[in-house]
């Protein structure tokens, strides 16, 4: 206790000096002043001049230690607020790319869904096409079927009623006439409606039966196609024009392979013999 006195009063004592030498060091201390002083305070003596001393150096050390660890104490919340602001930074971006994965999955999703309702729409198109292309071709195959049986059930009734009215040969006059239109009506390789129409008509005027219009027809078809055969055969070789015309002919008049092999036989014999 008493240390602690001593130690009041020569912090006392210290604080006086330091004021007495700010108030000379100003010049507003008077001289009576001063001298009074220096008369009631008495010089320090080594010992309290060392307490002194060792007391400042203890006050220095104190503040140095509180300032180093007020520091330290700064830099660590420093630290600590910078780790926790790059824990928030990388918890916003987890959160982000957390975000924009399931975004990414979303678009996906959408793509694949919009991909598989495209490729079902268009198989959906493609059969509906398929079956109506198959609609169409079933109904031209039965229309067509339908065609044939009336033509063959025309063709017989025409035939029986020829038959029946066993009409007298014609004249040759008449068959020659009717053979000149039905050339020219076979000269492309098929009678048209309009064509048929005609011949028949023709052929009733003149008297002429089934059975002879049906030798004629053979026999035109047979010249024709030998008269295509010549003309493409004229200059030595038939051209692809040429072989297209004779492909459909053959086709229309129901001329076999062999027919045609045996005409184009015959009429390269007739060419080289002229040569």
């Amino acid at each position: 206790m008493a240390d602690l006195e001593e130690q009041r009063r020569k912090v006392e004592e210290l604080k006086k000096k330091i004021l007495l030498q700010k108030q000379k060091g100003a010049g507003t201390v008077p001289s009576a002043t001063i001298e009074a002083e220096k008369k009631v305070v008495p010089q320090p003596t080594v010992a309290e001049d060392l307490e002194r001393k060792k007391a400042e150096e203890d006050v220095k050390r104190k503040v140095e230690e509180a300032r180093i660890q007020a520091q330290r104490l700064i830099d660590e919340q420093r630290k600590k607020t910078e780790e926790e602001e790059r824990r928030k930074d990388e918890e916003r971006k987890r959160l982000e790319e957390e975000a924009q994965k399931k975004a990414d999955e979303v678009r996906l999703k959408a793509q694949h869904m919009a991909e598989a309702q495209r490729r079902k729409l268009e198989e959906e198109t493609k059969r509906e096409a398929e079956e109506a292309a198959r609609k169409r071709e079933e109904e031209a195959r039965k229309r067509k079927d339908e065609d044939a049986k009336r033509l063959a059930v025309e063709q017989e009734r025409r035939r029986e009623e020829d038959k029946k009215q066993a009409p007298s040969i014609a004249n040759p006059i008449s068959l020659q006439a009717y053979a000149q239109a039905l050339k020219q009506a076979l000269a492309d390789g098929v009678i048209s409606r309009d064509e048929s129409v005609l011949l028949e008509t023709l052929r009733k005027s003149l008297g002429i039966s089934q059975h002879e219009h049906e030798a004629l027809e053979q026999e035109i078809q047979l010249e024709i196609y030998l008269e295509a055969i010549v003309e493409g055969w004229r200059d030595g070789a038939i051209t692809p024009e040429d072989s297209e015309k004779l492909d459909l002919l053959r086709e229309n008049f129901k001329i076999s392979a062999e027919e045609h092999l045996r005409l184009e036989k015959q009429v390269r014999q007739e060419i080289l013999k002229q040569r």
